[in-house]
C-alpha cells in the first residue's frame, strides 16, 4: 500500500465522510489552494509545486506544475494533464488530483481555462467548448517542453467539465497515450437538454435568449451572464439535484476560492449548444479509463459516453460505491479508490 493510499485511508479512518464537509480555506494557503492536504511550501525531496504562465493563443494562461518527490529534471517523468471542471479552478480539485498523482511518482499539470480563474481574456467566464478543448492541447504543449516531463508518456485526466472535454481533446491530440475522467460531465447535453435531460421543452427558448445576448455585445452593450444566483441555504436545500446541493457547499463554502465561479457569458450557449462530448467519441483509440459514483445523479453521463466510446477497445468503467459526484471532488476514501486506480491505470498505460 502506497504512502498515498495509508494517508487518504486513514483519513477516512479518523471521521472524515460525505455527511462531513471539511473547510479548505485558501487564504491560508501561500498558493491559494483550497483542498485538504495542500502544499504550503516547496521543500527537497518531497512533492513541490512551480506557478507558471504561458501564452495560448495570444492569452496568458495560468497553471500549477506538481513535480513528485523523486523528481529529477534530467531525468523523464510519466506525466498526466488535469482538466478542472466547470467553474472551477486550478487551486481546488484538479489541484488535488494533480497532487495526489504527483505524490505517485507523475508530473502533473492544471491551469485555469482561458477566459477563467487567474489566466487571461476577456470578456470573464466565457465558456466555450472550443476554447476549453483547445485549453488542454495548450497544457499538453508546455508540459512536453517542461524539464523533466516525458511527453512520449503523457496522460489525461479530465474532472467534470473537464472530464467531456478531455474526450473530445483525446479523439484527435493523440500526444495522449491514455485518458481518464473523474465524474464526467458533457457540458453541451447538459446546456442543451437541461440536467438529467429536464429542460427538453426550452431548447429553443434559451438558443433565443443566448442569439439576443450575443446580438447585444455585438452592438457594443453590456454581457450578459447566465448561472449566476446567490442562494440562501434554504433554496439551496430545495434544489432538485444533490450535483446541484452538494456543489453549492463545495464551490461557495467549503472549498471556496474567489476564482471561482458558476457564472457564464449566455451567449456561450450558442457554441455550448450544438456541442456534445461523445461526438466522434470513436475516435479515441487510446486506452480509457471512467471513474464515476453510483449513487451520482450525473453517472447516466458517464455511462452513455463509455457506450459510445466504440474505439477503444481498452476501456473500463469503475465505479465508487455510494459516492455522489460533488464527493469524489474530496471525500478522503473516494479519493483513495479513484487515486489508485488512476495510479494503476496510467501505471500500465503509460
Amino acid at each position: 500500500m502506497s504512502k498515498l493510499i495509508r494517508h487518504t485511508a486513514l483519513a477516512a479512518l479518523l471521521g472524515a465522510s460525505g455527511a462531513e464537509l471539511m473547510a479548505a480555506d485558501y487564504k491560508k494557503n501561500p498558493y491559494t489552494l483550497a483542498y485538504e492536504g495542500a502544499i504550503t511550501r516547496n521543500e527537497p525531496r518531497k512533492v513541490n509545486i512551480h506557478p507558471v504562465t504561458y501564452k495560448l493563443n495570444g492569452l496568458d494562461i495560468s497553471a500549477n506544475v506538481y513535480t513528485p518527490a523523486n523528481f529529477d529534471p534530467k531525468a523523464k517523468h510519466p506525466t498526466v494533464v488535469v482538466a478542472h471542471p466547470n467553474g472551477g479552478v486550478k487551486e481546488q480539485v484538479a489541484g488535488l488530483y494533480a497532487q495526489r498523482l504527483a505524490e505517485l511518482g507523475y508530473v502533473t499539470i492544471t491551469a485555469d481555462a482561458a477566459y477563467q480563474g487567474a489566466s487571461g481574456g476577456q470578456p470573464r467566464s466565457v465558456d466555450k467548448p472550443a476554447n476549453r478543448i483547445e485549453d488542454i492541447h495548450g497544457m499538453a504543449d508546455f508540459i512536453s517542453q517542461y524539464s523533466g516531463a516525458d511527453s512520449t508518456r503523457l496522460g489525461l485526466l479530465g474532472i467534470c467539465g473537464g472530464g467531456g472535454y478531455s474526450l473530445a481533446a483525446a479523439e484527435t491530440d493523440k500526444r495522449f497515450k491514455s485518458v481518464a475522467t473523474v465524474s464526467m460531465f458533457n457540458s453541451g447535453r447538459v446546456r442543451r437538454n437541461g440536467y438529467v435531460d429536464s429542460q427538453l421543452d426550452t431548447v429553443q427558448q434559451r438558443l433565443q435568449q443566448a442569439s439576443a445576448a450575443r446580438a447585444q455585445e455585438a452592438a457594443g452593450g453590456a454581457v450578459m451572464y447566465s448561472g449566476d444566483a446567490n442562494l440562501s441555504d434554504e433554496q439551496i436545500a430545495k434544489l432538485p439535484f444533490d450535483l446541484y446541493r452538494q456543489g453549492y457547499e463545495y464551490y461557495w463554502k467549503t472549498h471556496a476560492h474567489p476564482n471561482s465561479t458558476f457564472k457564464y457569458t449566455t451567449s456561450s450557449l450558442i457554441d455550448l449548444m450544438r456541442f456534445d462530448a461523445t461526438n466522434q467519441i470513436d475516435l479515441i483509440q487510446q486506452p480509457l479509463l471512467m471513474i464515476a459514483g453510483t449513487k451520482a445523479d450525473s453517472l447516466y453521463m458517464t455511462e452513455d459516453a463509455f457506450a459510445k466510446a466504440t474505439g477503444a477497445k481498452d476501456k473500463e468503467l469503475f465505479k465508487l460505491e455510494g459516492a455522489t459526484h460533488i464527493e469524489t471532488y474530496w471525500v478522503p476514501k473516494y479519493m483513495a479508490a479513484a487515486t489508485a486506480k488512476l495510479d494503476t491505470f496510467f501505471g500500465r498505460t503509460l
